[in-house]
């Protein structure tokens, strides 16, 4: 990345880490990011599924909502039971609009005292002017803006950051705790976004590069980029806001019912309500899934779908080459009479046609602490 392209992006507590880790840096959501180092994208990949990787996420919003009213004003924005999260625990939701169709996902925690929320990078200034707009009845928005935010990955993450702090060791998958990690006041969420175990970890911008140098001392631990990041999540079923979710889709289409519960399901409440009540009682036309291409070509982004018979069926959001797996592996949507694992279709990859299959999401097991 040239250097004065390099002026005009932010840069993450961690950036001048990623310089001397040799990182191949690239501009992403206005910063420069790491898309991968010297290990390669597939190395990192690997290295993750089979020990752990840190991963630098800096960019990502971090929002703290307080006032008593905190619950019910953020419910009007998600269609998420807010109501029944208990303190120390997190849960996936997304900010929907009139139309039903997604602003952005985002992870909500009881905090507390506090609604802590993890936002997507390049949605988090209209996502602050969207509650800023519409949270009402007392309730405070406050941004973190002095936290950078980083993520441990793999099976082995939970015995690495145990060595620093011996309690996140019964942690389990969507809970949160206040601790200090070597002497560091941090926000430990176990979660994450590659279908292993592991923690996202929030860290005061100061403290940011010394946690990190710690956790990478560490034999179990390696540096990975963005690359790898996206085929990690797109082996794990995960969706990429901007590609495989987006303001043309709503939760129903993007297979996304299980974030709206009971209560919510019954009495609305939340914007663009009437059209996602109706999709979850009478079905939507389309539906997110996952695609296998036959044979080794990976199908990209926006590669046309087509039914057997040559029609236009739907199109892929997320592809590429899934190294867990060994093969190609996509997700996408497609008309609903076609969204049954199983059924057979074409990709048009350089204007040829070539066999693929409806599957199952994930296409690698997800392996979250459940204790």
């Amino acid at each position: 990345m040239a250097d004065q392209q390099a002026e005009n992006l932010y840069k993450t507590a961690l950036y001048d880490l990623h310089v001397e880790l040799g990182a191949k840096l690239v501009p992403f959501a206005g910063y420069a990011m790491p898309v991968q180092y010297p290990l390669g994208v597939k190395g990192e990949h690997l290295h993750t599924r089979a020990k752990a990787g840190l991963f630098d996420v800096s960019h990502m919003g971090q929002v703290r909502l307080v006032g008593e009213n905190r619950v019910a004003e953020l419910e009007k924005l998600v269609p998420g039971d807010i109501a029944v999260l208990k303190p120390g625990r997190t849960r996936y939701s997304a900010f929907t609009n009139d139309d039903g169709t997604i602003l952005d996902d985002l992870m909500i925690t009881n905090a507390g005292d506090s609604l802590f929320l993890v936002i997507n990078a390049a949605c988090k200034d209209d996502d602050i002017v969207h509650m800023r707009a519409n949270l009402d009845n007392g309730v405070e928005l406050q941004e973190l803006s002095d936290r950078a935010l980083m993520a441990l990955q793999g099976p082995e993450a939970a015995n690495v950051l145990a060595r620093f702090a011996p309690d996140v060791a019964s942690l389990k998958f969507m809970s949160f705790v206040e601790i200090d990690i070597a002497g560091i006041p941090c926000f430990v969420t176990r979660s994450g976004y590659t279908g292993e175990d592991g923690f996202e970890i929030s860290v005061p911008d100061t403290d940011a590069e010394k946690l990190a140098r710690l956790l990478l001392a560490e034999d179990e631990v390696e540096a990975i980029g963005l690359g790898a990041r996206d085929s990690l999540r797109l082996e794990a079923g995960l969706c990429l806001y901007g590609n495989d979710i987006d303001t043309t889709t709503t939760p129903v289409e993007g297979d996304l019912n299980w974030i709206i519960n009971k209560r919510r399901r019954e009495e609305g409440g939340f914007l663009g309500a009437d059209i996602i009540l109706d999709q979850l009682a009478n079905g939507a036309d389309r539906k997110r899934v996952g695609i296998k291409p036959e044979g080794k070509a990976p199908a990209r982004e926006h590669t046309m779908v087509l039914n057997k018979d040559g029609y236009d069926i739907g199109e892929i959001t997320s592809g590429g080459f899934g190294p867990t797996v060994d093969a190609p592996i996509a997700m996408g949507y497609v008309a609903i009479e076609f969204a049954e694992p199983g059924t057979k279709v074409d990709l048009m990859v350089r204007g040829k046609a070539r066999p693929a299959e409806i599957v199952a999401l994930p296409f690698a097991p997800h392996r979250y602490f459940r204790g």
